[in-house]
């Protein structure tokens, strides 16, 4: 029998397929086999006709319409149904009975298969009857179990083939092969093909792809790829590749070249199932590649990138960053720009920053050209980046990143202007946030409301009044509203210049716009007031939160305590430091020592021990290095770095890489 050539895509149908209709010598020949549309475009032929699956066929010395009569059978469910049907037939070939049967397969009648089987078989017990099953109908009803999925009756076909005495062959081990795959035994799969050497038989083309099929069903890609590598071994020393007679099959080389292609799409499946499943087999893919390399089996750009996709997760970076190396090193083809925009999306997800940084500088050298995408992406890790040196008040990092930005190419908006203008506030920079607004203002970047309230927070801050109500004023002119940091700053500067009216028009007109003053508000006022040892007007403020229904917290108690306490108040810093600790508040190490030093220096007479046990001491040394060490991890940065210039501030440093 000459076999059909090997599609890796459908290697088990073309296994269960295999001709059984002899020789080409046959009186039977098969003619134009239906397809869907044909089926489609004929609505009298009903449901088999429209599933194209019966062959019309032609005897030498007359027409036999196979189709019709497998019509006719079709709603036969014994073999008493089909002898009614057959009786004046008068004796068909056998092809006619091995074709019906295998229609019947693929369109899911097994009643109708074992009945016409039935059939046969009671037919070869009678007198001299030339109806005798052979091996090709066994075959064929084998193949119309597996395609109808029905197991149940496979161990009792096997047993009766025994008994006639017919002996197996290629065929039907690969058929029982693709039953066992269909039944999730792949174990029985390996026991079959081991079996058939022992039994004369050489496996086919077929079955070496039904044992790669059944390494894919287990995602074994390691067996799939040492059973190929030995495939390959034995058929160089010329060990497969003949038929029974011992002789060189013609068309193996051929096939043997489409397992080899099969085996790597088998490894490439393996691998985007290994990448979804919900463990982290990462290493399992990175080490399939390798084993892939060694056994000289390369997948090709467009499996490289499918497995791309298939990466979505953090852990995935190892393997994006190796699979992108390995499509860059193919000349013939250019990588697909979604493919590098979804790692450098990945890469960012997996905090490796500047390996994605790498990726954008690859778009910008060899191409293809970025796009809108990648621009927004690379921007969003900065934006990340720049995010966390705001919260932890990492200045000069953000100033860095800035500076990193600009020179790749990449504009930096408003929310990573603010970024650097608010940690260079809340470290107190004042010098570095003026430069930083005056850049963003050059680079054409229009300031926001947040940009003004971190320029004026540094400016008070450093005690830049005046400076401070220029850039409130501009602000106004510029037509934005103040939000309530912006207010509160003012109230404060107002405040530290001891311009109470002022604040209590601020205060005022916030209760106007409907911006509510916060304890925040008040904290920052009574703050500026202890600055000004105004103690007696820092009260009054605390007062006035009462009124206002605003429930003071730790920060007030501190910064009020230290005013009172300086002030020469020490009684009465006193006596709200207890109240404080009868609200479950827990006060500084800093307003504890108030109180007692005012006490003994104006010697006023309190209870120390109800001000329970000394607090102690925040050492804000250590939280400056965790917060920079905590940065150093986000951003894949050292932790000892270049030192920093303050020339830095002023322009982007080409030479300086934050990395």
């Amino acid at each position: 029998t000459k076999k059909p050539s090997l599609g890796a895509a459908f290697a088990l149908t073309w296994a269960l397929d295999e001709p059984t209709t002899g020789n080409d010598d046959s009186p039977i020949q098969e003619s134009d086999q239906l397809n869907d549309n044909d089926g489609a475009n004929n609505k009298d032929g009903g449901d088999v006709q429209k599933r194209g699956i019966y062959r019309r066929q032609k005897l030498q010395n007359g027409r036999i319409d196979v189709r019709a009569l497998a019509l006719r059978l079709h709603s036969a469910t014994n073999a008493d149904d089909v002898e009614t049907i057959l009786k004046d037939m008068g004796n068909l070939p056998l092809q006619v009975y091995s074709t019906i049967i295998r229609g019947f397969g693929k369109d899911k009648k097994v009643d109708s298969a074992m009945a016409l089987f039935e059939w046969l078989k009671r037919k070869s017990n009678e007198a001299d009857s030339p109806i005798q099953p052979n091996l090709y109908i066994y075959n064929s009803l084998l193949g119309a179990l597996k395609q109808a999925e029905s197991f149940d009756f496979v161990d009792d076909v096997m047993s009766d083939m025994a008994a006639k005495g017919l002996l197996p062959n290629v065929v039907t081990y690969n058929t029982l092969m693709g039953i066992y795959i269909e039944h999730r035994k792949e174990a029985k799969v390996f026991e079959l093909f081991e079996e058939m050497p022992t039994k004369g038989i050489f496996p086919s083309p077929a079955s070496y792809s039904i044992v790669l099929l059944a390494y894919r069903r287990l995602e074994d890609g390691f067996g799939a790829l040492t059973f190929f590598v030995e495939i390959r071994d034995k058929f160089q020393k010329g060990e497969i590749g003949k038929d029974n007679d011992g002789e060189e099959e013609e068309d193996w080389v051929d096939e043997f070249a489409k397992l080899e292609n099969f085996t790597i799409r088998i490894c490439y499946q393996v691998m985007r199932r290994w990448l979804v499943n919900s463990k982290n087999l990462s290493t399992e893919v990175l080490r399939l590649l390798k084993e892939m390399d060694k056994a000289g089996l390369q997948p090709g750009h467009e499996e490289h990138e499918r497995l791309i996709w298939a990466c979505t997760r953090e852990e995935h970076y190892i393997v994006v960053k190796e699979l992108y190396a390995r499509i860059r090193e193919m000349t013939s083809t250019e990588i697909s720009l979604s493919v590098c925009n979804h790692v450098i999306w990945l890469m960012g997800k997996a905090k490796k920053w500047w390996a994605a940084l790498e990726i954008y500088e690859d778009l910008l050298d060899k191409g293809p050209k970025p796009n809108n995408m990648s621009y927004e992406l690379i921007v969003s890790h900065f934006s990340i980046l720049l995010t966390a040196a705001r919260k932890k008040g990492i200045w000069k990092w953000g100033v860095r990143l800035l500076n990193k930005m600009e020179e790749k190419g990449l504009k930096p908006g408003s929310r990573e202007w603010n970024a650097v203008l608010v940690a260079c506030s809340k470290a107190s920079e004042t010098s570095a946030a003026i430069e930083i607004f005056k850049r963003m203002v050059d680079q054409g970047e229009k300031p926001t409301i947040i940009s003004y309230g971190a320029l004026l927070s540094a400016l008070e801050k450093g005690k830049l009044y005046d400076e401070a109500l220029q850039v409130w004023k501009h602000m106004l002119k510029m037509g934005l509203e103040p939000n309530l940091y912006a207010y509160t700053i003012m109230a404060s500067i107002y405040a530290g210049q001891q311009k109470f009216d002022i604040v209590d028009s601020i205060i005022q007109e916030m209760v106007t716009v409907n911006i509510e003053p916060t304890v925040v508000t008040f904290n920052a006022i009574i703050s500026s007031c202890g600055r000004s040892n105004l103690g007696s007007v820092a009260y009054e403020y605390f007062q006035r939160m009462r009124v206002l229904n605003i429930a003071p917290n730790e920060v007030t108690y501190d910064v009020l305590i230290e005013a009172l306490a300086s002030d020469g108040k020490p009684r009465l810093a006193y006596e709200l430091h207890l109240r404080a600790n009868n609200e479950g508040l827990v006060l500084s190490t800093k307003a504890y020592d108030a109180v007692v030093e005012s006490s003994e220096s104006y010697g006023a007479t309190i209870d120390v021990s109800a001000l329970g046990p000394r607090p102690p001491e925040r050492k804000k040394k250590v939280q400056t290095r965790k917060k920079l060490s905590e940065f150093c991890d986000l951003a894949d940065v050292p932790r000892r770095s270049k030192p920093f210039d303050r020339s830095e501030i002023y322009k982007s440093q080409s030479e300086e890489d934050p990395r």
